[in-house]
């Protein structure tokens, strides 16, 4: 069957996704190029170029690739929404895919001023902070969550607390995120929350 030319530009673009990916978790985003990850996917970099306009763009569209992750739809509590989704980010870095690596491994560039990663991953933590916060605030409203837990100041925290956890899985000290210490982050979320 002949595919369309959208079919074959997103196969284009998922190639040259998970080589740039790929390169970024071996060597860092710094040592990246577009001509490199044109080879590496099998293209030359000026479709790189056509496909993604700079490497500042490309870099981006792997941020943003990279911290999508499954998360279990539930129709339960706030609580019950809030640690589904903590299970899920820890399942995840559990997977050790390399998107995972790669992005946990920009963030750490971003905190050491990488000029292109710093305001994307500023923008990414606060969405993701916003996020967690708003649904603790949903507990909060009914009833799941304690009615004097601060959303924001718990949001910072998990966020923290979820980060923190996958930069010691790919750090040299290659801590193991397992179900084990899923369930017993999940444990403690409950019992510091619950109503």
């Amino acid at each position: 069957m002949r595919r369309t030319q959208d079919q074959r530009r997103a196969e284009t673009e998922r190639r040259v996704l998970d080589a740039a990916v790929q390169l970024i978790a071996r060597k860092g985003s710094r040592a990246v190029t577009l001509a490199e990850v044109g080879r590496a996917a099998g293209y030359s970099r000026g479709i790189v170029h056509s496909h993604f306009g700079s490497r500042e763009q490309l870099i981006e569209a792997v941020v943003r690739d990279a911290q999508r992750f499954p998360v279990p739809g539930t129709t339960g509590t706030g609580l019950d929404r809030l640690a589904t989704l903590v299970e899920a980010y820890l399942g995840n870095v559990h997977a050790r895919r390399p998107a995972t690596g790669a992005f946990l491994l920009m963030w750490a560039e971003s905190v050491a001023s990488e000029p292109v990663l710093g305001p994307l991953y500023a923008e990414r933590d606060r969405s993701f902070r916003q996020s967690l916060a708003d649904v603790v605030r949903d507990g909060i409203a009914d009833g799941s969550v304690r009615a004097d837990a601060d959303p924001d100041a718990v949001g910072v925290l998990l966020l923290g607390l979820l980060r923190g956890i996958g930069m010691q899985q790919v750090s040299p000290a290659g801590v193991s995120v397992d179900a084990v210490l899923a369930e017993q982050v999940v444990e403690l979320l409950r019992r510091g929350l619950a109503a």
